[in-house]
């Protein structure tokens, strides 16, 4: 059975037992599970690891079936799951476990995916994929923590927190926690208010970073780097900025193809651009060709399998890919 994200928070998840997470939005899959699932079970929340599981799988079923085990109703979490699992999940339904709810979290799963195809067509299988976030999906979150506290706050912050957030969920309810300890008996809180508050300041180190790498401004992006010790685990959320640039550089391209005008298409772009990224975007656009903004994108997905498998020298494959990118026509 299959389930949209937003549904979750509307069910009884004591109806039923299996789940089954994935997708690219880890955000939103930590706020889901956080927010309906880990506070109805307060302490009873065991986290496993499919490689874990893997390892001893017999030793896994005599820990979920220990009978002290469920002297209560038990959360299971199990990360990293994929199809290597299935024979495990299948013999877990089968055994009619009760008392226990078990969410099986996975990243993104292609349409042939055995466990995504199991859970989608099992009744009593609960499906849920969680896609990246829209520009107004994160506004609208925003907008209604905002709303909430009851601060006013211009459109032009909630553009300012989204994008340096690297339209990722997680960041940007990180930022907004912080805001909220701060915000206590405060009806209005400025720009300079949200840079002192938040990692703003340092996200916007890599923004500029990945700005001018995409200009081709060899001599500001070194000094970017040489005045950053970018630690590996950077790595990620600057492959991802990126990502999200350079899928913001395509998105753009394809407007300005339609009507031919440059300063319309920025000026009505969603998400908006701010107004101190206008001019150094209209030069990426000049540089940038539609087929090579393309390749690109194909190079940094590559770049970014690259860092997750390599971890201990992702910083020297990031600097390899940000040389090239900077340098080579591409």
């Amino acid at each position: 059975m299959i389930l949209k994200a937003f549904e979750i928070e509307k069910i009884n998840i004591h109806k039923n037992n299996h789940y089954l997470f994935y997708g690219e939005n880890s955000g939103f899959k930590k706020e889901i599970i956080e927010k309906k699932f880990k506070s109805e079970f307060n302490e009873n929340i065991f986290n496993y690891d499919e490689n874990e599981i893997l390892k001893d799988e017999n030793k896994f079923f005599d820990q979920i079936l220990t009978k002290s085990f469920f002297e209560k109703q038990k959360l299971i979490l199990i990360s990293r799951t994929t199809d290597k699992l299935l024979k495990v999940i299948k013999e877990i339904i089968e055994r009619k476990i009760e008392d226990v709810v078990f969410v099986f979290i996975s990243e993104k799963l292609e349409n042939k995916s055995k466990i995504r195809y199991f859970f989608e067509k099992e009744k009593n299988l609960v499906c849920v994929p969680f896609y990246l976030d829209t520009y107004q999906s994160l506004s609208y979150l925003a907008n209604n923590f905002f709303k909430k506290l009851k601060i006013n706050i211009s459109q032009e912050i909630t553009n300012v927190i989204i994008e340096r957030s690297n339209y990722d969920r997680l960041n940007l309810n990180n930022e907004l926690n912080k805001i909220q300890y701060y915000a206590k008996d405060k009806q209005k809180i400025t720009l300079e208010n949200i840079i002192k508050l938040t990692n703003l300041a340092e996200n916007n180190n890599i923004s500029e970073l990945v700005d001018f790498c995409l200009a081709k401004n060899e001599r500001k992006t070194l000094r970017i780097i040489n005045e950053n010790n970018f630690s590996s685990d950077d790595s990620i959320l600057i492959i991802r900025t990126f990502q999200n640039k350079v899928k913001r550089l395509m998105n753009l391209k394809e407007e300005i193809n339609k009507n031919n005008n440059i300063e319309n298409v920025i000026s009505t772009f969603k998400p908006p651009i701010f107004w101190k990224d206008k001019e150094i975007v209209k030069l990426q656009i000049k540089i940038w060709s539609y087929e090579k903004i393309q390749k690109l994108l194909s190079t940094i997905n590559d770049a970014e399998l690259s860092i997750k498998k390599n971890y201990e020298n992702s910083i020297k494959i990031l600097l390899n890919f940000i040389f090239a990118t900077c340098k080579t026509d591409q």
